[in-house]
Protein backbone atom coordinates (compact mmCIF):
# COMPACT_ATOMS: atom_id res chain seq x y z
CA UNK A 1 0.00 0.00 0.00
CA UNK A 2 1.25 3.54 -0.71
CA UNK A 3 2.38 5.66 2.21
CA UNK A 4 -0.20 6.83 4.35
CA UNK A 5 0.40 10.78 3.93
CA UNK A 6 -0.42 10.72 0.13
CA UNK A 7 -3.66 9.39 0.78
CA UNK A 8 -4.70 11.21 3.77
CA UNK A 9 -3.72 14.67 1.53
CA UNK A 10 -6.31 13.06 -0.82
CA UNK A 11 -8.57 12.81 1.89
CA UNK A 12 -8.29 15.71 2.75
CA UNK A 13 -8.48 17.03 -0.58
CA UNK A 14 -12.08 14.84 -1.76
CA UNK A 15 -13.44 13.49 1.35
CA UNK A 16 -13.15 9.48 1.85
CA UNK A 17 -11.01 8.47 -0.70
CA UNK A 18 -12.34 5.60 -2.98
CA UNK A 19 -10.09 2.16 -2.00
CA UNK A 20 -8.62 0.13 -4.69
CA UNK A 21 -9.31 -3.20 -3.56
CA UNK A 22 -6.87 -6.63 -4.34
CA UNK A 23 -8.43 -8.15 -7.61
CA UNK A 24 -10.58 -4.52 -8.82
CA UNK A 25 -9.56 -3.03 -12.21
CA UNK A 26 -9.88 0.57 -12.33
CA UNK A 27 -9.84 2.38 -15.84
CA UNK A 28 -8.80 5.42 -15.32
CA UNK A 29 -8.55 8.47 -17.61
CA UNK A 30 -5.36 10.30 -17.56
CA UNK A 31 -6.23 13.32 -19.12
CA UNK A 32 -4.45 15.10 -21.87
CA UNK A 33 -0.79 15.09 -20.33
CA UNK A 34 -0.66 17.53 -18.02
CA UNK A 35 -0.53 16.03 -14.45
CA UNK A 36 -2.33 18.74 -13.11
CA UNK A 37 -5.52 17.99 -15.15
CA UNK A 38 -5.71 14.57 -13.33
CA UNK A 39 -8.94 13.62 -10.91
CA UNK A 40 -7.86 13.92 -7.34
CA UNK A 41 -9.93 9.96 -8.03
CA UNK A 42 -7.23 9.49 -10.57
CA UNK A 43 -4.24 10.42 -7.91
CA UNK A 44 -5.42 8.30 -5.28
CA UNK A 45 -5.72 5.30 -7.64
CA UNK A 46 -2.29 5.82 -8.79
CA UNK A 47 -1.33 5.85 -5.26
CA UNK A 48 -2.65 2.25 -4.41
CA UNK A 49 -2.02 0.37 -7.89
CA UNK A 50 0.25 -2.74 -7.43
CA UNK A 51 0.46 -2.67 -11.34
CA UNK A 52 -0.62 0.06 -13.91
CA UNK A 53 -0.94 -0.84 -17.52
CA UNK A 54 -0.59 2.47 -19.04
CA UNK A 55 -1.35 3.84 -22.33
CA UNK A 56 1.72 4.89 -25.36
CA UNK A 57 0.87 8.64 -24.58
CA UNK A 58 0.94 9.24 -21.20
CA UNK A 59 3.06 11.82 -19.57
CA UNK A 60 6.11 10.33 -17.52
CA UNK A 61 5.37 12.86 -15.01
CA UNK A 62 1.68 11.40 -14.49
CA UNK A 63 3.30 7.95 -14.34
CA UNK A 64 6.14 9.52 -11.39
CA UNK A 65 2.75 9.74 -9.31
CA UNK A 66 2.94 5.95 -9.00
CA UNK A 67 2.89 4.72 -5.02
CA UNK A 68 6.14 2.84 -4.67
CA UNK A 69 4.71 -0.22 -4.64
CA UNK A 70 3.67 -0.16 -8.19
CA UNK A 71 5.02 -1.93 -11.13
CA UNK A 72 4.54 -0.02 -14.62
CA UNK A 73 3.70 -2.44 -17.52
CA UNK A 74 3.46 -0.94 -21.27
CA UNK A 75 0.59 -1.07 -23.56
CA UNK A 76 0.57 1.69 -25.96
CA UNK A 77 -0.71 1.46 -29.37
CA UNK A 78 0.42 4.16 -31.88
CA UNK A 79 -1.13 4.47 -35.23
CA UNK A 80 1.26 2.68 -37.71
CA UNK A 81 3.65 1.37 -35.44
CA UNK A 82 3.62 -2.03 -33.93
CA UNK A 83 1.24 -2.39 -31.18
CA UNK A 84 -0.08 -4.23 -28.41
CA UNK A 85 -3.54 -6.25 -29.29
CA UNK A 86 -6.34 -5.30 -27.57
CA UNK A 87 -7.16 -9.03 -27.00
CA UNK A 88 -3.84 -9.09 -25.36
CA UNK A 89 -4.12 -6.10 -23.00
CA UNK A 90 -8.22 -7.02 -22.03
CA UNK A 91 -6.32 -11.15 -20.84
CA UNK A 92 -3.92 -9.53 -19.27
CA UNK A 93 -6.02 -7.42 -17.00
CA UNK A 94 -7.93 -10.18 -16.25
CA UNK A 95 -4.75 -11.93 -15.27
CA UNK A 96 -3.97 -9.67 -12.80
CA UNK A 97 -7.07 -9.10 -11.25
CA UNK A 98 -7.69 -12.89 -10.67
CA UNK A 99 -4.30 -13.16 -8.77
CA UNK A 100 -5.28 -10.59 -6.66
CA UNK A 101 -3.75 -7.35 -8.00
CA UNK A 102 -4.62 -3.80 -7.30
CA UNK A 103 -4.87 -2.67 -10.92
CA UNK A 104 -5.01 0.37 -12.53
CA UNK A 105 -5.27 0.91 -16.23
CA UNK A 106 -4.36 4.34 -17.19
CA UNK A 107 -5.81 5.52 -20.26
CA UNK A 108 -4.52 9.09 -21.70
CA UNK A 109 -7.52 11.66 -22.10
CA UNK A 110 -10.95 9.55 -20.66
CA UNK A 111 -11.28 6.20 -20.86
CA UNK A 112 -14.54 6.60 -22.74
CA UNK A 113 -13.82 8.78 -25.61
CA UNK A 114 -12.14 6.96 -28.53
CA UNK A 115 -9.98 4.82 -25.54
CA UNK A 116 -11.32 1.53 -25.63
CA UNK A 117 -12.63 1.59 -22.11
CA UNK A 118 -15.96 0.62 -23.22
CA UNK A 119 -14.46 -2.98 -24.57
CA UNK A 120 -12.03 -3.18 -21.70
CA UNK A 121 -14.89 -2.80 -19.33
CA UNK A 122 -17.54 -5.62 -21.12
CA UNK A 123 -14.65 -7.91 -21.04
CA UNK A 124 -13.69 -7.75 -17.14
CA UNK A 125 -17.77 -7.91 -17.01
CA UNK A 126 -17.89 -11.02 -18.67
CA UNK A 127 -14.89 -12.42 -17.00
CA UNK A 128 -16.43 -11.37 -13.55
CA UNK A 129 -14.13 -8.85 -12.51
CA UNK A 130 -15.00 -5.97 -10.54
CA UNK A 131 -14.03 -2.86 -12.35
CA UNK A 132 -14.57 1.33 -11.96
CA UNK A 133 -14.39 3.61 -14.42
CA UNK A 134 -12.65 7.19 -13.64
CA UNK A 135 -13.11 9.68 -16.33
CA UNK A 136 -10.52 11.95 -17.39
CA UNK A 137 -10.75 14.75 -19.15
CA UNK A 138 -10.39 13.79 -23.11
CA UNK A 139 -8.16 15.93 -25.07
CA UNK A 140 -10.33 16.81 -27.58
CA UNK A 141 -11.78 19.53 -25.12
CA UNK A 142 -8.49 20.00 -23.40
CA UNK A 143 -6.64 21.07 -26.37
CA UNK A 144 -8.94 22.99 -27.86
CA UNK A 145 -9.04 25.22 -24.32
CA UNK A 146 -4.82 24.94 -23.55
CA UNK A 147 -4.87 26.31 -27.40
CA UNK A 148 -7.59 28.94 -26.55
CA UNK A 149 -10.24 28.29 -29.05
CA UNK A 150 -13.46 27.77 -27.32
CA UNK A 151 -15.63 24.81 -28.18
CA UNK A 152 -18.08 26.13 -27.81
CA UNK A 153 -19.10 29.82 -28.57
CA UNK A 154 -22.15 31.58 -28.49
CA UNK A 155 -22.82 33.39 -32.24
CA UNK A 156 -20.55 30.88 -33.47
CA UNK A 157 -21.88 27.46 -32.76
CA UNK A 158 -24.42 25.26 -30.71
CA UNK A 159 -22.38 21.87 -31.29
CA UNK A 160 -19.20 20.28 -31.75
CA UNK A 161 -18.53 16.93 -33.28
CA UNK A 162 -15.90 14.45 -32.07
CA UNK A 163 -14.71 11.95 -34.67
CA UNK A 164 -12.01 9.60 -34.78
CA UNK A 165 -9.65 9.80 -38.18
CA UNK A 166 -7.48 6.80 -37.62
CA UNK A 167 -9.21 4.69 -40.65
CA UNK A 168 -8.93 8.13 -42.45
CA UNK A 169 -11.01 9.23 -45.48
CA UNK A 170 -11.73 5.29 -46.72
CA UNK A 171 -13.12 4.46 -43.35
CA UNK A 172 -16.86 3.98 -42.31
CA UNK A 173 -17.55 7.92 -41.91
CA UNK A 174 -19.72 10.24 -43.96
CA UNK A 175 -17.45 13.11 -43.83
CA UNK A 176 -19.08 14.85 -46.40
CA UNK A 177 -22.06 14.84 -44.09
CA UNK A 178 -20.01 15.90 -41.02
CA UNK A 179 -19.41 18.99 -43.25
CA UNK A 180 -22.71 19.76 -44.45
CA UNK A 181 -23.80 20.02 -40.46
CA UNK A 182 -21.95 23.44 -40.24
CA UNK A 183 -20.49 22.35 -37.00
CA UNK A 184 -17.23 22.01 -35.74
CA UNK A 185 -15.56 18.84 -36.29
CA UNK A 186 -12.38 17.56 -33.94
CA UNK A 187 -10.58 14.80 -35.54
CA UNK A 188 -8.22 12.55 -32.91
CA UNK A 189 -5.97 9.97 -34.15
CA UNK A 190 -5.55 11.78 -37.88
CA UNK A 191 -1.88 13.37 -38.38
CA UNK A 192 -1.09 10.62 -41.01
CA UNK A 193 -4.42 11.46 -43.04
CA UNK A 194 -4.30 15.44 -42.97
CA UNK A 195 -5.05 15.91 -46.75
CA UNK A 196 -7.12 12.90 -47.42
CA UNK A 197 -9.79 14.05 -44.79
CA UNK A 198 -9.49 17.50 -45.87
CA UNK A 199 -10.50 16.89 -49.55
CA UNK A 200 -13.22 14.26 -47.91
CA UNK A 201 -14.34 17.71 -46.13
CA UNK A 202 -14.33 19.80 -49.35
CA UNK A 203 -16.30 17.71 -50.61
CA UNK A 204 -18.65 17.58 -48.28
CA UNK A 205 -19.28 21.79 -48.81
CA UNK A 206 -16.17 22.61 -47.00
CA UNK A 207 -14.81 25.92 -48.27
CA UNK A 208 -10.89 26.07 -48.49
CA UNK A 209 -10.64 28.72 -46.50
CA UNK A 210 -12.52 27.14 -43.68
CA UNK A 211 -10.63 27.92 -40.24
CA UNK A 212 -8.87 24.83 -39.11
CA UNK A 213 -5.85 23.89 -36.97
CA UNK A 214 -3.65 21.06 -35.67
CA UNK A 215 -3.12 21.19 -31.85
CA UNK A 216 0.10 18.61 -31.08
CA UNK A 217 0.89 17.58 -27.53
CA UNK A 218 -1.80 19.49 -26.26
CA UNK A 219 -0.97 20.95 -22.16
CA UNK A 220 2.11 19.25 -22.30
CA UNK A 221 5.40 21.92 -22.62
CA UNK A 222 6.33 20.57 -26.09
CA UNK A 223 2.66 21.80 -27.44
CA UNK A 224 2.25 23.40 -30.71
CA UNK A 225 -0.13 25.03 -32.20
CA UNK A 226 -0.71 25.50 -36.28
CA UNK A 227 -3.17 27.72 -37.48
CA UNK A 228 -3.89 27.58 -41.19
CA UNK A 229 -7.10 27.29 -43.45
CA UNK A 230 -8.41 23.38 -44.68
CA UNK A 231 -7.22 23.71 -48.13
CA UNK A 232 -3.67 24.21 -46.73
CA UNK A 233 -3.71 22.63 -43.55
CA UNK A 234 -1.66 19.55 -44.36
CA UNK A 235 1.19 21.55 -46.13
CA UNK A 236 1.80 23.95 -42.84
CA UNK A 237 2.01 20.86 -40.67
CA UNK A 238 4.62 18.72 -42.72
CA UNK A 239 7.40 21.15 -40.64
CA UNK A 240 6.04 19.83 -37.16
CA UNK A 241 5.95 16.22 -38.79
CA UNK A 242 2.88 13.94 -37.98
CA UNK A 243 4.15 11.34 -35.92
CA UNK A 244 3.59 13.67 -32.98
CA UNK A 245 0.04 13.30 -31.31
CA UNK A 246 -2.62 15.69 -32.66
CA UNK A 247 -5.96 16.79 -32.79
CA UNK A 248 -7.14 18.91 -35.46
CA UNK A 249 -10.07 21.16 -35.26
CA UNK A 250 -11.83 22.19 -38.58
CA UNK A 251 -14.32 25.47 -38.20
CA UNK A 252 -15.34 29.04 -37.24
CA UNK A 253 -14.22 28.64 -33.26
CA UNK A 254 -10.72 28.87 -34.81
CA UNK A 255 -11.04 32.16 -35.43
CA UNK A 256 -11.98 32.90 -31.68
CA UNK A 257 -8.45 32.03 -30.70
CA UNK A 258 -6.75 35.08 -32.21
CA UNK A 259 -10.19 37.30 -30.94
CA UNK A 260 -9.15 36.25 -27.70
CA UNK A 261 -5.09 36.75 -27.77
CA UNK A 262 -5.94 40.11 -28.92
CA UNK A 263 -8.24 41.35 -26.42
CA UNK A 264 -6.33 40.08 -23.86
CA UNK A 265 -3.10 41.52 -25.38
CA UNK A 266 -4.63 45.18 -25.47
CA UNK A 267 -5.76 44.44 -21.67
CA UNK A 268 -2.14 43.46 -20.94
CA UNK A 269 -4.16 40.44 -19.48
CA UNK A 270 -1.20 37.98 -18.46
CA UNK A 271 -2.32 34.03 -19.60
Amino acid sequence: MAPMNQLEALAALRGKFPLLEPGHVWLVGAGPGDPGLLTLDALAALAQADVIVHDALIDRRVLALAGPQARLEYAGKRGGQPSTPQTDICNRLIALARIGRRLVRLKGGDPCVFGRGGEEAAALAHAAIPYRIVPGITAGLAALTAASIPATMRGVNHAIIFVTGNAGPEGDIDWAALARTGQPIVIYMAMHYIQRIAVALSRGGLAPDTPAAVIVAATRAEQRIVISRLGRLAHDVEAIGVDLPGLIVVGDIVNERDKLLQIAAEAEVVR
